[in-house]
Parts: structure tokens; C-alpha cells; sequence
């Protein structure tokens, strides 16, 4: 199984599932008590046939062009069909760190402005609903979106070469409510694929869609990854961060150990979305997360290409930071 599955993935385990029904109800027929009439005359004298063998449904997907099952590693290369071709050399040249170990040294000197994680142990029972709120599932998904009574979806997009990306939900939108979040890829819209799409073609093709049903088929936050953490016996984390970057990571810290990285954007505490909030306001939400905190994490190299030309008031603003439903 490839670390970010393909629409050709999900048509297949759907082929399955119906095959696993079909099998099933076949099966309770089978094994069913025969039923006596009491007219016979009215029944069939022979029972009906049975198919011996299923449908053969293939294994694993065959389109032309597929992409072949990437080999795991903390990025792994995502090729054209992700949308951004992460190369080694341009790993090397915007991404150094993610090529680095984690860090084993302080950094010395903390950036002005910058805030540390010192957060206030609380119930216990927060950190496991955070681990599950911010569960990264590596697989597509369906999920289905109406409009508002303005013929509004609330949500903007970004491509990043061939990828369509969300770049934007709006609070309490219908895409918010339908589960969409910051860093989702979009891979289909009412069965259209949408790679090679850019953020124009994707706008006035959702702007035309039905207002009652639109269907999105979507990969989760590929780029994003989350790390959990335990806060040591003075409440800290172990790491810096300034505008929502991550800048420094402390010396034998739960961060440091759990391999957070420098250069990485906070998008979601606990699955929390934090783009936009200001640096108090995030770490008033890690001290309110208990004694273990999940971070989701985007380079920022990534992060930067999404939210480009989004205007910072919009972001700040108008950003859906609901948590996530269980």
C-alpha cells in the first residue's frame, strides 16, 4: 500500500466492499432454511443458481500513468501527481531540515517576539481526544458539500503545480461543516478529476456546480504530519515559535525527541486549525490541551505556496478554527 493512496485505491476498496456484500448476501441465501409453500404449484421446482466463483475485482490499481508506491521516508517524493515534485535536490535547496535528525543541541538565543510553549498540565483525558481530532488518515475520502443560501461554499483553493489544495474554510460554512480542512488535497469534484486544475478553473467550477450535492473526493493534508508530546514536570514542550513558525527546539525535550522540526508552520493543536491565530492565542490553546499535545506540522516551505496571496485579514479573521467533532 502506497503512503498516500490514489483515487484508483479508493475505487478499489469500494469494488471490495461490494464484493464483500454481495458475497454475503449470497452466502445467508444460500445457508437459509428452505421455505415449504403450501401451494407448490405457485414455486419454482428448482432452486435458483447460484454463481460458484465472485467477480474477479483487481487487487491493486492498474490505470495508465499510475503512480508507483512511493518508498516511506519523512517526506516521501510525491511526483507530479501530488502536485509538488519534491526532488531530492529540491529537498536540499527549500527543505534542508527535513534531511536533518532531530535537533540535540538549544539553540542558544531565542528570536524577539517569540513565544515558549509552557503550557498548564490539565486532564489527562484531553491529550488522548487531541491525538484523535488530529488523526492524519492515509487514504481518499468522500465527503459531501451543499451551498448556503448566498451560493457560497466558504472555501478557497490553491494549486501547487498539478495538486489542488484547500488554502481556506471558512467558519461556520458548509465546508466546514462537511469537514474540509487547511492542507486537504482535492482530487476530485463530482467525479471530475481536478489535477493540473489551477485555482481559477477549480473556483468557476465549483461556483457551477448544483447547490444541494457536490462531492468531493479528497486526500488528507498530505503534506502535513502530526507529532505527539508529553510536558516535562515545569509544563514545557521544548519548542519556539514565532507567527506560527517553528523556530527553535529546545535541548532534551519532549519536541526534541518526538522529532519536531525548525522551519515547520503549527496548523492545528490537539486538530484544532491554528493558520491565522495570533502566537498568544495558539499557546493559550496548548496550555488549555493537558499534559499531551499533538501538534500537525507543514513545512514552511509547502505552507508558504498555499497560502500566497491570501490576505493576512481574511486568514486572521475569517479562518474556521472550530475543533473537530469526534
Amino acid at each position: 500500500m502506497s503512503l498516500y493512496p490514489s483515487l484508483e485505491d479508493m475505487k478499489v476498496d469500494q469494488m471490495a466492499k461490494a464484493q464483500v456484500y454481495q458475497e454475503g448476501q449470497q452466502a445467508a441465501a444460500i445457508q437459509a432454511p428452505p421455505q415449504y409453500p403450501t401451494q407448490p404449484q405457485a414455486y419454482p421446482t428448482q432452486a435458483p443458481a447460484y454463481p460458484t466463483q465472485a467477480p474477479a475485482y483487481p487487487t491493486q490499481p492498474q490505470a495508465a500513468g499510475a503512480m508507483p508506491v512511493a518508498q516511506f521516508s519523512l517526506y516521501p517524493s510525491l511526483d507530479d501527481y501530488m502536485g509538488l515534485s519534491l526532488t531530492p535536490e529540491e529537498v536540499r535547496a527549500n527543505m534542508p531540515q527535513v534531511l536533518e535528525p532531530p535537533p540535540s543541541q538549544a539553540v542558544v538565543a531565542r528570536p524577539a517576539g517569540t513565544v515558549v510553549t509552557a503550557p498548564i498540565t490539565g486532564n489527562s483525558v484531553q491529550g488522548v481526544v487531541g491525538l484523535q481530532r488530529a488523526e492524519i488518515k492515509q487514504g481518499v475520502r468522500q465527503l459531501m458539500c451543499c451551498k448556503d443560501g448566498n451560493g457560497k461554499i466558504g472555501l478557497r483553493v490553491r494549486h501547487v503545480n498539478k495538486g489542488v489544495f484547500v488554502a481556506f474554510v471558512h467558519k461556520d460554512s458548509p465546508a466546514a461543516l462537511a469537514g474540509l480542512r487547511f492542507g486537504d488535497q482535492i482530487l476530485q469534484i463530482n467525479e471530475e478529476v481536478v489535477a493540473g486544475w489551477d485555482m481559477e478553473k477549480t473556483m468557476k467550477y465549483l461556483k457551477k456546480c448544483p447547490p444541494d450535492r457536490i462531492i468531493f473526493a479528497v486526500r488528507d493534508r498530505p503534506f502535513e504530519r502530526t507529532i505527539t508530546m508529553q510536558k516535562d514536570s515545569s509544563n514545557h514542550i521544548g519548542f519556539v515559535f514565532k507567527n506560527g513558525k517553528i523556530t527553535a527546539i529546545a535541548k532534551d525535550t519532549s519536541a526534541a525527541r518526538n522529532g519536531v522540526l525548525i522551519e515547520h508552520q503549527l496548523i492545528e493543536v490537539n486538530g484544532q486549525n491554528v493558520v491565522g491565530l495570533k502566537d498568544k492565542e495558539i499557546a493559550e490553546i496548548i496550555a488549555a490541551g493537558g499534559p499531551t499535545v499533538t501538534i500537525t506540522i507543514m513545512p514552511t516551505y509547502v505552507y508558504n505556496h498555499i497560502v500566497k496571496n491570501m490576505a493576512d485579514s481574511l486568514v486572521k479573521k475569517m479562518m474556521d478554527h472550530s475543533i473537530p467533532d469526534l
